[in-house]
């Protein structure tokens, strides 16, 4: 068994409005409170990084088994949203909607149309930060596969 411990380092030298840095390896930057939620809205915040940390993990995830499964691609590109509730003055990660656009080759088969559409639905459950928040944060996928249409 590989085990890999990641470290990340805070600073919080203030209050609830003031700000902080984080850490870790290539991440080094200053964190706040969102101004959605009433916080100076300096540097990223824990919303952001949830919401990057869940996306990052997909894409790569989708890559990797993509190029497993030789599904050649023109491009794979995607945009994220994360929903955060806040009733009664209780926040609530809700759902992250993951908007991936896979772009295949003139080429792809039908075959290579269906595997894109399996890998989309694969790759989420595959993924260590959709498995750490299952059950906490609904994951919805909306996925556009298409391919690119040769100019003849």
């Amino acid at each position: 068994m590989a085990e890999h411990i990641f470290t990340l380092h805070a600073d919080w030298p203030g209050g609830r409005n003031d700000t902080g840095t984080i850490n870790a390896g290539n991440l080094n930057t200053t964190v706040s409170i969102p101004s959605e939620m009433n916080g100076p809205g300096i540097g990223t915040n824990p919303d952001e990084m949830l919401l990057g940390a869940a996306a990052t993990c997909y894409i790569i995830t989708l890559a990797a088994m993509m190029e497993r499964n030789n599904l050649q691609k023109e491009s794979l590109t995607m945009t994220s949203e994360g929903m955060v509730d806040v009733t009664n003055g209780v926040i609530t990660y809700q759902k992250i909607i993951h908007k991936p656009r896979i772009v295949l080759k003139a080429d792809a088969t039908e075959k290579d149309l269906q595997k894109a559409h399996k890998l989309v639905e694969k790759a989420e459950t595959s993924c260590m930060i959709s498995r750490a928040v299952k059950g906490n944060v609904e994951i919805e996928l909306r996925a556009s596969i298409e391919k690119v249409l040769s100019s003849s």
